[in-house]
């Protein structure tokens, strides 16, 4: 879905290009639907990456913990994100689309009910929550894999 909707993206921005300067007109919707693919993108893009453990994190402290130690903080953070996931991404998310869809608010260009544009929020909040559950259960189970690149600790 990412791929797809990248590369969308990309012939929607090439269109943009296209018919600005080639034909002298830039088409309404082209910048409208390069910023809702964007959202798109960036937050399920996120919420993937957090599930492959190819998020960015700042880990230098806390490789120098003992492995213990280590198992400590790893299952704080998850807890952490866990928490933002929920009440800001998950229930905010959710808010925000539902007041959105009763405010019937249209996007000017595509005409498109913003409050589907919205939906990327709580979707990927949803992907959040769900490898956030899925880290502490192996966390606790004792079955935890660093993130790529990390360096292999025995627990």
């Amino acid at each position: 879905m990412l791929v797809a909707a990248f590369a969308a993206l990309t012939l929607d921005t090439l269109w943009g290009v296209f018919s600005r300067y080639v034909l002298g007109n830039q088409s309404r919707w082209t910048e409208e639907l390069a910023v809702y693919l964007l959202v798109w993108i960036s937050l399920l893009g996120a919420g993937l990456a957090y599930g492959e453990k190819a998020h960015l994190g700042v880990d230098y402290f806390v490789g120098k913990m003992d492995p213990a130690a280590q198992r400590v903080a790893a299952i704080a953070i998850e807890l952490l994100v866990a928490s933002f996931a929920g009440f800001a991404l998950v229930y905010g998310g959710f808010t925000l689309v539902s007041k959105t869809l009763e405010a019937k608010q249209v996007s000017p260009a595509l005409g498109l009910q913003v409050g589907y544009a919205y939906l990327a929020v709580p979707i990927s909040g949803v992907f959040f929550l769900t490898f956030c559950i899925e880290n502490l259960v192996e966390l606790f189970t004792g079955q935890a894999s660093p993130r790529k690149g990390a360096p292999v600790t025995d627990a």
